[in-house]
């Protein structure tokens, strides 16, 4: 059975970003990000895909709302564009893949995930972009694995 899980570093506070962009800089959790995504298909917002831009080793599905929207890409990057959600996960039936944001994908897709896969980032910063809430009755943490400067925790979607 294939997995899809929302991988986010997330601030004490929610705060996932604001105007697009992070609001803090732990390389460690990068390298987290890097070596998890590694090989998996990867489902966005068009603001996430032009805030990293096409990531080598991963295809990368851009989920916007606008019809003439064509990323600036070159030669050799994998990265489809679709208009739904819906489609993002046609093009990823049958494999383990990952929603990477930003907050309006996640929100869209946290009844289709099967594990949150969350960086817990010990600040409170501004932003105005934040992670769903992880309601406990939904959710069941199943590992937790202290880093430098960030915990990598693990849930898994409870049986309805």
């Amino acid at each position: 059975m294939s997995h899809l899980t929302s991988i986010a570093a997330v601030a004490r506070n929610g705060v996932i970003g604001a105007d697009g962009d992070m609001v803090w800089n732990i390389p460690e959790d990068f390298k987290h990000f890097k070596r998890t995504t590694m090989g998996h298909p990867m489902i966005m917002g068009r603001t996430t895909f032009e805030g990293m831009g096409a990531l080598p080793g991963r295809r990368s599905i851009v989920v916007t709302r606008n019809p003439e929207y064509a990323p600036n890409l070159t030669k050799g990057d994998d990265v489809v564009v679709v208009h739904s959600l819906d489609e993002a996960l046609e093009e990823v039936a049958g494999e383990d893949a990952f929603v990477v944001g930003g907050a309006q994908i996640y929100e869209a897709a946290m009844d289709e995930v099967t594990h949150l896969l969350i960086s817990e980032i010990p600040l409170e910063p501004e932003g105005d972009a934040h992670f769903p809430t992880i309601d406990p009755k939904h959710w069941r943490e199943s590992d937790r694995d202290p880093r430098d400067g960030f915990t990598v925790v693990t849930y898994e979607r409870r049986e309805a």
